[in-house]
């Protein structure tokens, strides 16, 4: 498969355990889940040719990281250890964890120092499909390499043939095959975003995926990039969504038969196999106007199909997630302001010349302590948050520590029950999401374009 600068080049194996095999201590009513994760250096074949391996950062020396599986109410606790040059943490993207295990550094957690270690220790609320990756450095240390997958079984899963693992990650290589410089420039900032030239499934460069005919599968797709969105179309198939971000939904299928996800964004999917045997289905990628191209082919085996399921898609178990009263909540309106063709970008707004901003106050970098909150809420409150986008870009809004219901967009009310812990904001649009604030602590509210989070486009929310 060529690459391009929109090439999606795709495996089928999730990437495995390696040194983080865990294991179970304690009672059979009091067991917690161990993993030991190592952050490092480690070399990984990203492109097919003759060139050279790449030096990345990675959890357990693989790209992805390793992929941590928990049982829903069952204890875990992850010991990170630091062998980077450089301090890090984690967050463990979408789960809804204590404050102090936010993976936040000086606002949750001090930094993890080079020859250090940490223990995270929570027990997941939620089964589904979360992702970890560091708060610290971001923009450095996520497109180095450093994100794996966290997923929460559910206490009874559901009946499909095969769970599948799809981790998208983007890189920037130069000719030579290695991670090109360039890191926070000033003026992608302003704009889409780092975004790079090769993109992986599961760390792999295989551009097919072998399905049997008559096959159920569960796919779960993670967009783990700096800034990459992804509008996948899968030929010949109807896809149904079984989850956003980890979070059940009405079994439905894809608006316009398209699954749009912004970085850090996930998506559960049911699959059902019922091409022809022997015949290939592409999975186009047309996010981006006039680059369309294939993600990868799902090849079906040759020979007579499986049995094949007939009955109506398995809906997902519910979540423990308070319900908004909406009759009752606090409303707060959020504008994402700045970046370039905006009127506002590249002049200097907000503090210390950042270039973006929320309700006109930015915070830089990895954030930090000394910034007051956007707002406060008591504990147990309803919030409403009125986003609008007034630039020119597209943002996935990310808020720690709840999941929150997309009530409307634009004005018109969300035709399905939506939970998401991101949700991606067009330009020039609205949206209203809803949550209970039931988790105390001050936690981050930012855009998942890792350049625009480090360019301004953060914030704090205080529940207490």
């Amino acid at each position: 498969m060529r690459e391009t600068r929109r090439a999606f080049i795709a495996g089928v194996a999730a990437a495995g355990l390696g040194a983080s095999v865990p294991f179970r201590r304690g009672s059979a009513e009091a067991s917690i889940k161990e993993y030991r994760l190592i952050a490092g250096p480690a070399t990984t074949k990203l492109v097919r040719d003759d060139r050279p391996a790449t030096v990345v950062w990675a959890y357990d020396g693989a790209v992805p990281g390793p992929e941590l599986r928990v049982r829903q109410g069952e204890r875990l606790r992850i010991v990170v250890q630091n062998r980077l040059g450089e301090a890090t943490t984690v967050h463990w993207h979408g789960v809804r964890v204590p404050n102090a295990m936010d993976g936040v550094p000086g606002l949750t957690q001090p930094l993890i120092d080079p020859g250090q270690d940490f223990a995270y220790e929570f027990t997941p609320p939620d089964a589904g499909t979360f992702w970890y990756h560091p708060h610290a450095d971001t923009l450095q240390q996520l497109g180095r390499g450093l994100a794996g997958a966290l997923i929460v079984e559910e206490r009874e899963p559901i009946a499909v043939d095969r769970d599948l693992l799809w981790f998208i990650e983007d890189w920037r290589l130069d000719e030579e095959g290695r991670i090109a410089t360039g890191f926070g420039n000033r003026m992608e900032a302003g704009m889409s975003g780092r975004i790079g030239n090769t993109v992986t499934i599961n760390g792999r460069l295989p551009d097919r995926v072998s399905v049997r005919p008559g096959e159920r599968i569960r796919l779960r797709v993670v967009n783990a990039a700096l800034a990459r969105i992804a509008g996948l179309r899968f030929d010949g198939h109807q896809p149904t969504v079984l989850a956003y971000d980890g979070q059940p939904c009405d079994p439905h299928l894809l608006e316009d038969s398209r699954l749009m996800l912004g970085p850090a964004m996930r998506a559960d999917l049911l699959l059902n196999m019922t091409g022809v045997p022997g015949q290939s289905y592409p999975v186009i990628d047309d996010f981006y106007r006039d680059l369309s191209d294939k993600l990868l082919d799902l090849a079906y085996e040759p020979g007579r199909p499986v049995a094949q399921q007939t009955d109506a898609p398995p809906k997902l178990p519910g979540n423990p997630l308070p319900e908004p009263d909406l009759s009752a909540a606090e409303r707060r309106e959020i504008v994402l302001q700045g970046g370039m063709m905006s009127g506002m970008g590249m002049s200097g707004m907000g503090m210390g010349g950042a270039t973006w901003a929320i309700n006109g106050m930015s915070m830089k970098g990895d954030g930090g302590p000394d910034m007051p909150p956007l707002f406060a809420l008591n504990r147990g409150q309803t919030c409403v948050l009125a986003l609008r986008n007034d630039t020119a870009w597209w943002h996935p809004m990310h808020l720690h520590g709840h999941s929150f219901r997309v009530v409307s967009r634009n004005g018109k009310a969300n035709p399905i029950v939506e939970w998401r812990d991101t949700v991606l904001m067009p330009p020039r649009e609205r949206a209203e999401i809803a949550f209970v604030a039931d988790n105390p602590g001050d936690w981050m509210f930012h855009c998942h374009v890792t350049d625009h989070q480090a360019a301004g486009m953060m914030a704090t929310l205080r529940i207490s």
